[in-house]
């Protein structure tokens, strides 16, 4: 199973990765200590490297996996042993709903508590005699036996007593138990006393005749009926199961949140019931519907993990960048002590759960699915112990309850020694789980991003023209992507047929390029204008460029890219234009 085989993978690391290779020479110490994947993964462990690696060579080293395509969950698409094991499942969970299987285990009974007046253990209350109460009989005194024959210290002469049991009040017709008919023939012993003195021992045998109960008063059930009644009602109904809004059989979303659990188990009937009874039972232990409503807003933490765009699929894509806890005092927020670690968990799973129900669509055609894009820049390093703690717990739960909710995972910004540490992992994943793992190195980050979002949905920090509140373009406007050649220029021409305001944006991946913007008009006799002189853009300036032009007469605004260096560059530009009165 996917979730068994990547623990098992977790615990291998920490044996393995310790030593890649002990031949050549170890990393620096400063490398070794800064382990993004034994924060993420939980993992606390040192890599050794066999060679220096420069960002170029770990970014030719990287092997990108195989394509993933994710399954349909449309009912029709799937195989045959699929469709019954679905089929199954759900005759299961409708047996495990009748059961009341799906609620927490109810908690241990307390003890009892000692009443104030109880006896304590060594004293023992004194029982008084009252004159008109029979004597308490000892227990261990030997009932008297019917004999004919007297002891041997008895005098045959004397007559022994003989004991007469006195019969107590009759009970009150109130105070009568139900009524059991007893056998029609009952032997009774009887103690007679002859004439000399002499006991005698007769069995009798008496017919009983059963004793019908009176009727009830007008206006009052019999507990018979009462019975009767209660064994003909119907069972009552169980009550329905949610998961993310979604109940768990009877809605044509539910086969969708079903067939997650199935995949996660290899499509192992038992095994998926048993993982929904646990994902179900600790949601409402840990409280998941309240938890909604809770204020747990941390504004320093929407730097950390946000959600931004959707890749090329429609899928919602959520960025976790862990480098921002190098800053101490955000480190301290979230996890100084136990209770801020507990609100840093509770605050994930918040986050994760609204990003489920808002981003998500259940149906059978619909988006189940999202992107992870993890930064690997800067993370730190094993020392951070609550951080690795809390993120090793938070991963436990994502594995055990959110199942097949990853649809690519894409570690951006992979340092050389992550080689070593994925080289390790890699035998202990599954196929299905290898194939939705894609690493980058820093200088291919951007463009590994774009092979699955496009570049209007790519945040700017990633390499991206997406910016929040942009007046001008938003990711409805699509950005052209255009490679140019070492030591070439590249021109773009946007054509303006009218007056208008013409504006436009670009930036090259790691510049090193030079840019300039004129404005021609159609008018052979018409002057050319300058709109940006000619400017040299390095790695350290503004990632990107954004100018406007109004336009006046007809005419086309020609950008001039100079790429002097001797590798290829990645351009990226829109355009739009505007009315002038809508500028105004």
């Amino acid at each position: 199973m996917a979730e068994e085989k990547e623990t098992k993978a977790a615990e291998a690391a920490e044996v393995v990765v310790t030593e890649a290779k002990k031949e050549g020479k170890d990393a620096p110490e400063a490398e070794k200590t800064k382990n993004p994947a034994a924060v993420i993964e939980g993992v606390d462990k040192k890599v050794s490297s066999t060679e220096e690696v420069t960002a170029a060579e770990t970014d030719a080293a990287i092997q990108q996996s195989v394509s993933f395509k994710e399954e349909s969950n449309l009912v029709g698409d799937l195989q045959e042993p699929e469709k019954k094991a679905l089929d199954e499942l759900k005759q299961l969970i409708q047996i495990a709903l009748a059961k009341n299987e799906f609620n927490p285990p109810p908690p241990p009974p307390a003890p009892p508590a000692p009443k104030s007046d109880d006896p304590k253990p060594d004293e023992t209350p004194a029982v008084e005699s009252k004159p008109d109460e029979t004597p308490a009989v000892d227990p261990k005194a030997e009932a008297p036996v019917a004999t004919t024959d007297h002891p041997a210290s008895a005098d045959p002469k004397v007559e022994k007593p003989v004991p007469v049991e006195i019969a107590a009040d009759p009970p009150k017709a109130e105070e009568l138990a139900p009524v059991v008919e007893p056998p029609e023939d009952t032997t009774v012993v009887k103690a007679v006393v002859d004439e000399d003195g002499a006991k005698t021992v007769e069995a009798i045998l008496e017919t009983i005749v059963p004793v019908t109960p009176a009727p009830p008063p007008a206006g009052e059930v019999s507990p018979a009926a009462t019975v009767t009644e209660t064994e003909a009602a119907p069972e009552p109904v169980p009550e329905p199961e949610f998961i993310w809004g979604v109940p768990l059989v009877g809605d044509e979303k539910s086969d969708t949140v079903l067939l997650k659990f199935l995949r996660a188990r290899d499509f192992k009937v038992k095994d998926a019931l048993a993982m929904i009874k646990n994902a179900v039972i600790w949601r409402k232990q840990f409280g998941i519907e309240k938890l909604l409503e809770e204020d747990l807003a941390l504004p320093e933490l929407e730097k950390v993990v946000f959600y931004h765009g959707q890749d090329k699929e429609s899928h919602p894509v959520c960025y976790n960048v862990y480098g921002e806890f190098q800053n101490q005092e955000l480190y301290a927020k979230a996890f100084s002590d136990d209770e801020k670690r507990d609100k840093f968990l509770r605050w994930r799973i918040q986050f994760l759960e609204k990003g489920i129900r808002q981003q998500l669509d259940f149906s059978p055609q619909g988006v189940s699915s999202m992107v992870q894009v993890t930064d690997l820049k800067n993370v730190p390093g094993p020392g951070k112990k609550e951080l690795r703690q809390a993120t090793k717990k938070a991963l436990a739960l994502l594995q055990d309850s959110y199942p097949e909710f990853v649809a690519k995972q894409v570690f951006i910004n992979v340092p050389w020694w992550y080689l070593a540490y994925n080289r390790v992992m890699s035998p202990f994943f599954t196929q299905r789980t290898k194939s939705k793992f894609v690493f980058a190195g820093p200088s291919k980050s951007a463009e590994t991003l774009f092979r699955y979002i496009a570049p209007e949905h790519v945040p700017v920090q990633y390499g991206g023209l997406s910016k929040e509140n942009d007046s001008d373009f938003s990711s409805s406007d699509a950005v052209t992507e255009v490679v140019i050649k070492p030591s070439s220029k590249h021109t773009i021409e946007l054509p303006a047929t009218e007056p208008s305001l013409l504006i436009w944006e670009l930036r090259v991946l790691g510049w090193d390029v030079s840019y300039s913007a004129e404005f021609v008009p159609s008018a052979e006799d018409a002057y050319t204008v300058l709109v940006q002189k000619a400017r040299k853009f390095t790695a350290a300036d503004e990632p990107f460029v954004k100018n406007n032009f109004k336009v006046g007469e007809p005419g086309k605004i020609v950008l001039t890219i100079d790429n002097a260096a001797t590798k290829k560059k990645k351009l990226l530009y829109r355009s739009k234009t505007k009315n002038t009165t809508d500028s105004a």
